[in-house]
Order: structure tokens, then sequence, then C-alpha cells
């Protein structure tokens, strides 16, 4: 008897999974897939959106050619700040550009001449973030080219183009609309005016609900395919649906992010310019959301111990927490040195580590320089979780992804928030479960 699966790809800037969890959400299957990078019309590296579309199509063919698997829906958890824009003849007419592309300057100055830079943040809970602001990316497009954007004729987030290529059905959805893209006036509830004003509204499509599916015929049967969900949101889908006391949740990757769904604070001017905003959650409520590319610089600094010590490029996987190493840095006997490369100059970033001199290449192996550079991120955590938490009397906070397996970083992430009930979730597929959750509840009636 084949077994009744629900298929959710969870696609990141850096992994490209694949699940399949059967009817008590139990994971039954995953798979990984890496793609080289390709460029776009400036040569900018970008994911290689024909590649991603076959694989995702391909992927889902296998399935319901397999006589193990009877093949119940099908949901997306992906990066946020991306869009596709789609032609008359429902194709991509861009490449899928990437949220780190350059722009030039005279496009944002250009859009805050006509909409100041603070009002707007704050009215949008999105600090300024060049192309992560993803209805900037709209802007820039139309700004540059123009006879392009009068084809669009949709534009889709990322999740919802995976939705549509199912479907046929175009759709905005709440976790992707709300998150730092400046096209939420998240005191009105609605887009901002500026989305109106500038022309944009008419490439953006219906606004549903994160748990809305759509019947479609596969596999000889129908199939729900849900809407999608952009991927921090979606971790902490996973969560709502299951705790009922409130909590924080910090989710770990290439962004570390930590999450309040139970805000009572409006942002602050000082909050947006250390990287904290607003997202939507899967109900439409306002999430505090602070931030930093906590994976993407550990990626950075662990190439350049590689190649400082002569490690092969896997090796920090063995190194155990030394109680020596550790001693010293929580006695406060030392200070800490590192100084982040790719994380934004904050002040968050300045408080912490303003005037510090970075170098690996100073100590005595790469063990210790390795202790030093997670006892750097993990200051950075906690600071982050504390402006995420605001005035919230909350205790309880969850922690998943990948650093979860980083036993010195969970070391001084304990030692540094001693009032705070961690809860380490041996997760990885954190935003595959939610994504699996969401369309699960939504077949219930629940979301």
């Amino acid at each position: 008897m084949p077994v009744p699966v629900i298929a959710i790809f969870d696609i990141g800037k850096t992994n490209k999974k694949f699940f399949l969890f059967d009817e008590n959400s139990v994971e039954i299957k995953q798979e990984y897939f890496k793609i080289p990078l390709t460029e776009d019309e400036d040569g900018f590296e970008c994911d290689d959106l024909e590649v991603l579309t076959s694989w995702v199509l391909s992927t889902v063919e296998a399935i319901c050619q397999s006589p193990e698997y009877h093949l119940k829906g099908v949901n997306f958890s992906t990066y946020g700040a991306s869009f596709v824009h789609i032609g008359q003849d429902g194709k991509p007419l861009t490449p899928l550009y990437n949220y780190l592309k350059e722009v030039p300057e005279e496009i944002f100055e250009e859009f805050y001449r006509s909409y100041p830079e603070e009002q707007n943040s704050l009215e949008t809970a999105s600090p300024s973030l060049g192309m992560l602001n993803s209805g900037l990316q709209l802007y820039w497009l139309k700004k540059t080219q123009p006879e392009l954007f009068d084809r669009v004729v949709y534009s889709l987030h990322f999740p919802q183009y995976l939705s549509y290529i199912f479907t046929g059905i175009a759709v905005s959805e709440p976790t992707s609309i709300g998150c730092h893209t400046r096209l939420w006036d998240f005191e009105k509830g609605k887009y901002h005016r500026w989305v109106e004003d500038e022309g944009i509204s008419r490439v953006l499509p219906e606004l549903v609900p994160t748990g809305q599916m759509y019947p479609v015929e596969l596999c000889g049967h129908a199939v729900d395919i849900g809407v999608g969900i952009h991927d921090s949101s979606s971790a902490l889908a996973s969560y709502l649906v299951r705790e009922r006391d409130p909590f924080l949740l910090i989710s770990t990757g290439t962004w570390s992010i930590s999450l309040n769904p139970f805000t009572q604070d409006a942002l602050t001017k000082e909050e947006l310019n250390s990287d904290c905003l607003n997202f939507l959650s899967i109900s439409g409520k306002p999430v505090k959301a602070s931030r930093f590319f906590m994976g993407y610089e550990f990626n950075y600094q662990i190439d350049q111990l590689n190649g400082i010590f002569g490690k092969p490029e896997k090796y920090y996987k063995s190194i155990l927490p030394d109680a020596k190493i550790l001693e010293e840095i929580k006695s406060g006997k030392q200070s800490c040195t590192f100084h982040p490369r790719h994380i934004a100059d904050t002040p968050l970033v300045q408080g912490l580590f303003s005037g510090n001199n970075w170098n690996p290449e100073a100590f005595g192996s790469y063990e210790e320089a390795y202790h030093h550079l997670l006892w750097g991120l993990s200051l950075l955590q906690v600071e982050s979780l504390k402006m995420a938490q605001g005035s919230a009397e909350i205790s309880k906070v969850f922690v998943d992804g990948g650093f979860v397996h980083n036993t010195v970083f969970m070391d001084l992430l304990r030692f540094y928030l001693p009032d705070h009930e961690l809860i380490f979730s041996d997760l990885p597929l954190g935003s595959a479960y939610g994504a699996a959750l969401v369309l699960e509840a939504s077949e219930k009636k629940v979301v």
C-alpha cells in the first residue's frame, strides 16, 4: 500500500532540500540538491531559475511515478527578498536576481527623496537593506528597465513562483510580503501608499492567506498545492502551530534570525538601524525579528582559518568544546577581538566590537582561533535575541537550524543566557517542517 505523503521543497541560499513527510508529520525521505550558480545580465551571480524549476518539477514527477508513495500535497519554503517576474506567456522575464546584488545608489536616493527614509523605514518596519528590501527591487526594475517592467504581468516572491508552476495561479502571501520588503505599512495593515503611487501594485497579485491551497490534478488524482511560505516564517510556524505558551525562536543558518511573535513593542529608529524589523506571521500578525548574517560570516571565517592553519574544509566539525579555552573566555579576563567581515556595521556590532583588531593568525592553534570566532558570534547572537525580546517577559527560547550542532556555540549560548530556558531543536529541517504543518493545518481547517 503506497504511503500518503506531503512533499516539501526547502530552498535556501546555501542548501536546496527536498523532504517527504508522512501523515504524522514524520520525515521519511530527504534529498539535497546542489547546483552551480549562473549570472544575471550584469555578470552578478544568482541561482539558476531554470535548473531549479526543472529540479522541482522532475522531483514531483518521480514521486508520482513511485509505487511507494501517494502524494497528497506539495508546499514550498524558500529564502525571501527575491522576485520572479512573469510575462504574458506565463514564463519568467528575468533571472532570479541575487538579493546581494549592488544597484546604483542614485536609485535609492531617488526613492528616498519621494519617501523619506526614516519615516518609510518606521512605517514599513524595514531597515534600509538595498536589494534585500524586495519592494525596492520592483522600483529598481521599473526605473532601470521600464520597457521590461511594462511587460511584467505578475511579480511573484520566490515561494509563490514555485506554487505557480504547478497551479498557474498567481498570488501574494503575507509572510513574503511582510518580510523587510518596504511594501507593507504595518500600522495601517495594508500595502504602503508608495506601492500605489509608483504603479507597483499593478504587478502584485491577490493577497491570500498563508494556508491557502489549490487542488491540482497530479499523479492521476487531486493534489493540494500550497502557496509557499518565507523560510524564516516557516521555521516559526512549526512552533506557532504546536506551542501554547509565549516563546522566542532563534533560527540559525545563513542568517541567524531571533523571532518574537508575541511582541507588543513598536520598532524604534535605533532597532531598525541595528537590522531589527517586523515580519508578518502565518496569521498576518507582526513578529519582531532581529537578524544578522551569522552563517555567511562563519563560512567566510572558516575558509580563512583553513588557509591559515592548513586544515581541510570540514575540519571544524571535529572540534569539541575545549574546557581550558572556554574557561579563559568565560572568566572575563580576555576581551573578544573578533570583528566580522560580512555582517553589517550596525550600532549593535559597533557596541560589541568597536576598535577590535581581529587577527586569526595571532592565535597559537586553529582550535583557539575557532573558539574565539564562536565567542564573537555568540555575543552577537545574545544581543540580537535581547533586541527581539524587547520588553516581553519571555524566558522560553527555542533554537533550531544548523548551529544547533555546533557544540562550542551552544555552550557559550547557555553561559550567556542563564535566565532563559534554552530548548535545542534537532531539526535542521525546521522551515520544511513548518511548511508541512501549515499545509496539514489547512487541510484540517485550522489555519
